[in-house]
């Protein structure tokens, strides 16, 4: 079959090869056919070494197929089911997972020492976080596919893997956005434009979206934004606000310097929202005296904030009522050879989701 394969972590480009195999099946495993896949920014922090990875490893986390042989034990999902794939399952049983926070379980990072390609007919070779959708076909464990409805499009469905479920949860399970609230969102990409659909969901009468490309900016506001700024406009833009700031920010870059913004276009008693993941040696800094004195809540959302299944569901209910712009939000579409191109449209930030066909 068909994959794209990073080969060294800080390499730029992928190849794309014909003799992949996905392995792996067995027990409590499932083999799915995808159909569709799309890039996020953690795919591109994957291949850079920011989010730790064994190589070499096929990218892809946002990916949507159908179920083709199910092995011993599963229960759940079934051979012809429509599915996404789930990066980071819950275990069940965890701390996390018995105290309502299934999201934070790392249950599953145990498997990313456990290669589930080979290519070349001997090497071995990993999927992002146990997934790898830049691939025809895969073989995980069942609880890392997500069940989706049948006449749900494989594109629009394969948003919800990551980027889709992590911004709408953030506005909906982490911040909990607040009717008539004041909104400011850093990052208009695909989870930036996901947390401000949230926030519209939510009610927000003020979403200002954030960022340095104009065009962004503009597309933004097709999505439920009500104004647009370039990050040099922010800090006058949040002292316009009523407050001296805004009720709620989202920062979803994963830069310091953005979270740093984000604190201080926050208005005394309001939230800062942090969804981007960032590398573990940028150091963001607050003093002990303005922690005290402004009461400004630092909240870290991590895969929406919330039962993951739960956020995934809602996302699709909302999507079917209307509410929710999957279609929107895929600016380009390539088969999967393009993906060199795909990856030089995320860096740009010309795409906002490109989707990969995988038929």
């Amino acid at each position: 079959m068909r994959a794209a394969i990073l080969h060294e972590t800080g390499q730029d480009k992928l190849e794309v090869r014909d003799d992949v195999e996905a392995v792996g099946f067995g027990p409590g495993k499932v083999r799915v056919r995808l159909r569709a896949t799309s890039l996020c920014h953690s795919d591109l922090s994957a291949m850079a070494g920011i989010m730790p990875q064994p190589a070499p490893f096929v990218p892809g986390h946002e990916g949507a197929g159908d179920v083709v042989a199910v092995g011993e034990g599963v229960t759940g999902v079934a051979e012809g089911d429509r599915v996404v794939l789930c990066w980071m399952p819950p275990c069940g049983d965890c701390a996390h997972c018995r105290t309502g926070q299934g999201h934070l379980c790392v249950a599953s990072l145990r498997r990313l020492s456990t290669p589930n390609f080979r290519f070349g007919g001997s090497t071995d070779a990993f999927g992002f976080y146990s997934t790898g959708t830049f691939a025809e076909e895969v073989v995980v464990a069942a609880d890392s596919v997500l069940k989706v409805p049948a006449d749900m499009p494989y594109d629009l469905a394969a948003l919800i893997g990551c980027g889709v479920t992590t911004g709408l949860g953030a506005a909906v399970n982490t911040g909990q956005v607040e009717p008539g609230s004041s909104v400011a969102v850093i990052g208009a990409g695909g989870v930036g434009i996901a947390a401000v659909q949230g926030a519209r969901i939510c009610g927000a009468a003020r979403i200002t979206v954030v960022d340095p490309v104009a065009s962004r900016r503009e597309r933004a506001l097709a999505f439920g934004a009500t104004d647009a700024v370039a990050p040099e406009e922010l800090k006058a833009t949040a002292r316009g606000v009523a407050g001296g700031g805004f009720d709620y920010v989202f920062e979803a870059v994963g830069r310091s310097a953005t979270v740093r913004a984000a604190y201080d276009a926050t208005r005394r008693g309001g939230a800062v929202v942090v969804i981007g993941a960032g590398p573990k040696d940028d150091k963001v800094e607050f003093s002990m005296a303005e922690l005290f004195f402004n009461e400004k809540r630092v909240l870290p959302s991590f895969y929406g904030g919330g039962d993951v299944q739960r956020t995934a569901a809602r996302a699709v209910d909302l999507w079917r009522a209307g509410r929710l712009d999957l279609a929107g939000m895929i600016t380009h579409r390539l088969p999967l050879e393009g993906v060199n191109e795909a990856i030089g449209q995320m860096r740009s930030g010309e795409a906002l989701r490109t989707v990969l066909t995988l038929d």
